[in-house]
C-alpha cells in the first residue's frame, strides 16, 4: 500500500478536531474538498477519509494536477483511445476509470483549467464522461476528494475557478490547521522523525534533543509546515557527530552559509531594505533575518560569543538567548 510519509499524530485541539470532522465526512458518499498551507498533511488526510468510508478495500487513486501539463491533464483525468492525438499509440485507462468503486483524489485543483473543472464536475454530477478520441460513454462510482492550499471562494468569484464545481465539492469542507497552532504537536512528531531517521542510519536508539534544541523546535515559525520539521529533524539527525548525546543543534535553512552566493533580487540595493511585492509571512522572515544575523555575528568575530554580542549591540545573555532560540551550538561553524 503507498500511503504518505507523513504520520497521524497530534494531541492539540486543532488537530484533533480535525480528525472528528474526517471520521464524520468519511462515511458519507459524497465530495469533500480539504484546504490548508503546504505542508500541513492534505494527502494524509485524504488517505484518512478513504481508509475510513465503507470503500476502504476499494482503489484509492492520487493525482497532483499541477505536476501535469494541461495539455496531458484530461487524458490523464479520462484516457483516451489509440490515434486519439499524435503520441496516443495505444489506448490509455484514466484516473477516473481506475478509481471506479474507490476514491480519486485531486491535489493542487486551482492548477486545472476551466475546460477540465467542467469535465470533473459532469463526471461528479452524473458519474460519466468519454475517454479522449471516443463517443463512447463510461460509468463509474468515484468518490473525489480535492485539495487546494489557495482560496478557491475567491478565485471562482474571479472566473478563474467554475463556481458550479466548488459548489459540488464543498459538501463538506476541511480547513488543516497550520503547524504554528498546534504547538503541542511539535514534539511528538519531531520526536517520530527523529526515531525513523536515527534507525535508517543504523542508530541503536534516539538520544534525545537537548533543551535548547526542544526550545527551538517550539519556538520556530514552520512557514512549510509538518514537512519543514521532518527536514530540519532528520537533518540535525543525520549530521549529529555523537549518537549518544541528545540532538543540540537544528539548522532550519538548509542553505545558511557565511559563503551563501548573492541572491537574485536581494532583500537589499544600494543599502536600502526592498519591500516585497508580494506577501510575505513576516514573523517567518524576521525569525529567519535574525539567525542570519547571529550566525554571521558568530563568523565575523571567530565563534567568540561576547564579541558577537557586542557586534549587534546586545548584551551577551540576549545573545545567549537568541542562540537558543534558533538552535544554535555558539561555534562560528553553525
Amino acid at each position: 500500500m503507498n500511503r504518505t510519509e507523513q504520520p497521524i499524530i497530534g494531541e492539540s485541539p486543532a488537530f484533533l478536531g480535525v480528525l472528528e470532522d474526517v471520521s464524520r465526512a468519511a462515511e458519507l458518499n459524497r465530495p469533500v474538498l480539504i484546504v490548508g498551507e503546504r505542508g500541513t498533511g492534505k494527502e494524509v488526510v485524504a488517505e484518512r477519509l478513504h481508509f475510513l468510508s465503507p470503500r476502504w478495500d476499494q482503489p484509492l487513486v492520487r493525482l497532483n494536477c499541477a505536476a501535469i501539463s494541461e495539455p496531458l491533464l484530461e487524458s490523464e483525468l479520462f484516457g483516451h483511445e489509440a490515434g486519439a492525438f499524435t503520441d496516443a499509440a495505444r489506448q490509455r485507462t484514466g484516473r477516473f476509470e481506475q478509481a471506479d468503486g474507490g476514491t480519486l483524489f485531486l491535489d493542487e485543483l486551482a492548477s486545472t483549467s476551466l475546460a477540465v473543472q467542467e469535465k470533473i464536475l459532469r463526471v461528479i454530477e452524473y458519474g460519466r464522461f468519454e475517454r479522449l478520441g471516443s463517443s463512447k460513454t463510461i460509468e463509474v462510482d468515484v468518490r473525489v476528494v480535492g485539495a487546494s492550499n489557495v482560496d478557491l471562494p475567491t478565485l471562482a468569484r474571479q472566473g478563474r475557478f467554475r463556481a458550479d464545481l466548488l459548489d459540488r465539492l464543498a459538501f463538506d469542507v476541511i480547513t488543516l490547521p497550520p503547524l504554528r497552532e498546534r504547538r503541542e504537536d511539535i514534539l511528538p512528531l519531531a520526536e517520530h522523525f527523529a526515531i525513523r531517521m536515527a534507525r535508517d542510519i543504523g542508530w541503536e536508539l534516539f538520544p534525545g534533543f537537548s533543551r535548547e534544541a526542544a526550545e527551538a523546535l517550539l519556538t520556530w515559525h514552520w512557514p512549510g509546515n509538518v514537512r519543514e520539521l521532518k527536514n530540519a529533524v532528520e537533518r540535525g539527525v543525520y549530521r549529529h557527530p555523537e549518537p549518544d548525546q541528545p540532538i543540540a543543534e537544528i539548522q532550519f535553512d538548509p542553505f545558511e552559509s557565511p559563503w551563501r552566493p548573492g541572491e537574485t533580487g536581494s532583500d537589499t540595493q544600494d543599502g536600502e531594505l526592498r519591500l516585497p511585492t508580494e506577501p510575505i509571512d513576516l514573523r517567518a522572515f524576521l525569525d529567519a533575518t535574525e539567525r542570519r544575523l547571529a550566525r554571521h555575528a558568530l563568523t565575523v568575530n571567530g565563534g567568540h560569543q561576547g564579541k558577537a554580542a557586542s557586534w549587534l549591540k546586545l548584551s551577551y545573555d540576549q545573545f545567549r538567548g537568541v542562540l537558543r532560540k534558533h538552535g544554535l551550538s555558539g561555534k562560528k561553524s553553525d
